[in-house]
């Protein structure tokens, strides 16, 4: 049930970020059915976000440097090696809910969720960025 606790923080805190802009599922979580529902929410968003990040860093690689030394296909391998490492850290991480339940299943997605968000940050850091903003004039 420790993780129960940490799984509605989580929620609150998910609903916090989302503001305004729309309702979410994370928003007034208050049983175990609406804990579970923001958990998928949350991991389907990041995963689309990682995906973007994702595609957006194949972008821009492509765009500065080409296929030099074969960088896409070493992306690609880094990429299905960190989400084999991501799933079993998540696995170890949820290792004291029962498999199959719904608050095994919540913790899971929420373990998901948190590294795929932090994966995400982490591509949108590398290679060249994209600036809208003009260079400063000396």
């Amino acid at each position: 049930m420790k993780s129960m606790a940490w799984l509605v923080l989580l929620a609150v805190v998910s609903g916090a970020q989302a503001g305004e802009e729309e309702s979410t599922p994370c928003d007034n979580v208050e049983t175990d059915q609406q804990t579970f529902e923001c958990a998928v929410f949350n991991k389907q968003t990041a995963e689309r976000e990682l995906k973007s990040a994702y595609d957006d860093l194949l972008q821009r690689m492509r765009e500065q440097y080409g296929d030099e030394a074969g960088l896409q296909s070493r992306i690609e391998s880094a990429e299905k090696l960190w989400s084999q490492l991501r799933d079993a850290d998540c696995k170890v991480e949820t290792h004291a809910e029962q498999p199959g339940s719904k608050a095994y299943q919540a913790a899971l997605n929420s373990c998901i969720a948190q590294r795929s968000d932090e994966r995400s940050e982490y591509l949108r850091s590398l290679g060249p960025q994209n600036s809208e903003e003009p260079a400063p004039e000396d």
